[in-house]
Order: structure tokens, then C-alpha cells, then sequence
């Protein structure tokens, strides 16, 4: 059985509807399809998703409304479904939706963003020492695959300006870059992206609005697909689709054969 998956901050899901976000389904054509940053309600999400009826859908909303959120589009119907990560502390802003599939967990996140100034930099510290947690406790049962914006980019192959950007801007940070680490060590993950183009260091997934960085491509690698070792042979793709307008990031995809 071969399992495409799509995964793609859309910066807004209605918006990124009236930017041809339902021909990028439709040419991708994948068995799962994530979003985030819905920036939306669960029945907004819906409607504004309503005519992708080959698809169901699955979706996390932050309490705070046009702030967030997660989605997942799948063909089949997932042996299980569930919100967030059972952490108070974490589980208001709709950023982590997981399916359980036959042969793995999926786990789609958006990873909180430090902030201006890194003024949430302890907070996300925080977070991610707890996602791992919440990842252990999943993987118990099966092999994992987790996707999403993990807002940071791993090493300084992974942006355009890795020395003016360090410890200095968020995403770029020693404590980021770390916890990022730490969580693929513990739950022994492989960087999809980077593992099968090692040697690529020019293909990014986010973009700066300002000074035309994407036309320059000033950018930053920080959306993955992270696969369990133990199902890494698997593996047949695993690709960065940088031509892909419509928000200020682009998607990503994987391929798996069980």
C-alpha cells in the first residue's frame, strides 16, 4: 500500500481557498492532506473546505479566534482521532491534530512561533520538552510520523542567513535548535527531506513577506515530515514543491509504501 502525504502551512485556510488551494489538492491528489494555520473556527474550516467531498475532514481550532489551527484531509477513515496534546497549559491554541492509521500515528502540528523579541522562547521550551512526552507515549504503540511548521530551522544548512539570524531571531535560536534535536534523538526520527538530500542546501519551505525574499530566496527550512526509524525504509520520497504559491510557505510531501 502506497500513502502520499501533503503537508502545507496555508497562513489562513480562507484565503488560501481564494488562492487555488482546492487545485493544489486536487493536482496533488495525496491520501492526506495537512494544513496550518487555519487562522479559523472548526465549522469556518468546514465551509471553507466543503467542496473537497472525497475528502474527510479533521480540524483543531484555536479558542482564540483567526489565531491557529490544524487540519487533516484523509480519503480513509483513520482507526482514531484526537485533539491536542492533554497538556492545559498547551491545549487552547488547536495546534496539534493526530490520526491513528494501520501501520503508524500522524501527528500534524504547528509549533508555537517564540515570538518577536523571543519574548515566548521559555514558553516554547517548554512545549517542546512536553510534545516530546506526548510523542513517547504515542509511539508505544506504533511508528510515528509527525509533520507540520515546527518553527525552527535545524542547522544553519536549513536558512539563507544562518549568522545574522542566530540566537537573535526566532527559529534560529541554540534553545529551538536543541529542543528540535532533543526530540529527534528521544524518539530515534528521521528528517525525511534532509536524510534522502543531504546535500541540498537551497530549497526552503518559508519566506519572509518583507523585501521580496521569497523572489531572492531568503528563506528557512522549518516544515518537516519526521518518520520513525523503524519504518524509514519505507520511505520511497520525500520532497520541498517551492513553486507552489498562495501563502508564505509551501508544501511538503512524503511518500510511504507499507
Amino acid at each position: 500500500m502506497v500513502t502520499k502525504l501533503v503537508s502545507w502551512n496555508v497562513n489562513g485556510i480562507r484565503a488560501a481557498v481564494k488562492k487555488d488551494f482546492e487545485n493544489v489538492v486536487s493536482d496533488f491528489d495525496a491520501d492526506i492532506f495537512c494544513v496550518q494555520e487555519t487562522k479559523a473556527q472548526d465549522d469556518q474550516v468546514s465551509e471553507a473546505l466543503k467542496n473537497l467531498d472525497n475528502y474527510q475532514l479533521f480540524s483543531n481550532s484555536a479558542e482564540k479566534k483567526g489565531y491557529s489551527g490544524t487540519g487533516i484531509l484523509i480519503k480513509d477513515k483513520p482507526v482514531d482521532f484526537t485533539k491536542n496534546m492533554g497538556v492545559v497549559e498547551h491545549d487552547s491554541e488547536g495546534r496539534i491534530i493526530h490520526t491513528e492509521l494501520e501501520h503508524f500515528h500522524l501527528v500534524n502540528v504547528y509549533v508555537p512561533n517564540s515570538g518577536n523579541g523571543l519574548k515566548r522562547l521559555d514558553y516554547r521550551s517548554v512545549w517542546d520538552k512536553d510534545f516530546t512526552n506526548y510523542l513517547k507515549e504515542l509511539s508505544k504503540s506504533k511508528p510515528l510520523i509527525i509533520t507540520g511548521d515546527f518553527n525552527v530551522a535545524h542547522t544553519e544548512n536549513d536558512l539563507a542567513n544562518p549568522k545574522s539570524n542566530y540566537n537573535k531571531t526566532s527559529g534560529f535560536t541554540q534553545v529551538e535548535i536543541d529542543g528540535f534535536g532533543h526530540m529527534l534523538k528521544e524518539l530515534d526520527l528521521v528528517d525525511s527531506f534532509r536524510q534522502l538530500h543531504p546535500d541540498t542546501f537551497d530549497k526552503y519551505t518559508f519566506w519572509s513577506m518583507r523585501g521580496g525574499a521569497r523572489s531572492r530566496n531568503v528563506g528557512w527550512r522549518i516544515d518537516y515530515f519526521l518518520v520513525s526509524a523503524s519504518i524509514w525504509p519505507k520511505v520511497k520520497s520525500a520532497e520541498i514543491h517551492d513553486q507552489i504559491m498562495g501563502s508564505d510557505h509551501c508544501p511538503i510531501s512524503l511518500v510511504i509504501k507499507f
